[in-house]
């Protein structure tokens, strides 16, 4: 897909969750995210960072509003259509991998090709291809206890590329990993997007894992409040953006 056109494009996305007070996840969002991107969403607990990522990942349901994936609105579609959309064009990495612990790494990664309808042998190849692309081709029969907590995320990383999805979604997902697993994981993913034009949409806490992205937008109760764009080893924003806590690496346009 050429990396100018809008891959998602999100419109006026509200979300509320109704109770005793209704608390507004999503306030008026816009959004337009093209292929081929780098992307972070970060901001404080409770800012509505993970429920932008959970409309995105169609695992939920916005109150209003539009979201287009690839030219497609997927917000009036039924559950069923929703759980086909996730599986072909959509892949997960999550903070905890969610691998079954009874298979091995192959069969962990093979797993969303055989519930697309994919034959075994194809599923077999292209699973071995993407282990091998992780740096885990000597891992293809452990099993998750049988491997440390970053290779097993990086296991979880091929399981989400399988399917050849438009768009890989990480929320939290080197949350539990140490300093050096987690940039292992980062620097695996910028290769993957750089090798493969792979669109990535990351929320974190971690603004150092952020940085290794290309564009980070900053969520404050349920708004988008500051874009930030990497110009060289810098990030750039406008004078108006707020930046929550000062960030050496961020520069005022």
């Amino acid at each position: 897909m050429d990396s100018e056109i809008n891959i998602i494009s999100i419109k006026n996305l509200m979300k509320v969750y109704k109770g005793g007070v209704d608390v507004v996840a999503l306030d008026n969002i816009d959004l337009n995210i093209k292929a081929g991107e780098f992307l972070a969403i970060v901001g404080p607990s409770g800012s509505g960072k993970s429920t932008l990522l959970n409309m995105i990942g169609l695992l939920d349901t916005p109150t209003s509003g539009q979201i287009m994936l690839k030219g497609f609105d997927v917000t009036k579609i039924s559950p069923n259509e929703r759980a086909k959309l996730r599986n072909k064009e959509l892949g997960f990495v999550f903070q905890y991998h969610h691998l079954i612990p009874e298979f091995t790494a192959l069969e962990n990664v093979m797993m969303p090709m055989l519930i697309a309808g994919e034959n075994k042998a194809d599923s077999k190849e292209r699973s071995k291809a993407l282990l091998e692309d992780v740096g885990l081709g000597d891992r293809l029969n452990n099993k998750p206890n049988q491997l440390s907590g970053g290779q097993n995320q990086r296991v979880a990383v091929a399981r989400a590329l399988v399917n050849r999805p438009s768009v890989v979604i990480g929320d939290e997902l080197t949350g539990n990993l140490d300093t050096k697993s987690s940039n292992r994981i980062y620097d695996l993913l910028r290769d993957l997007n750089r090798k493969i034009n792979q669109t990535f949409i990351l929320v974190t806490h971690d603004m150092v894992m952020a940085e290794k992205t290309d564009r980070i937008l900053r969520i404050v109760d349920g708004k988008i409040v500051c874009e930030l764009k990497k110009k060289g080893d810098t990030f750039v924003t406008s004078e108006s953006c707020d930046l929550g806590e000062d960030d050496g690496k961020i520069k005022k346009a």
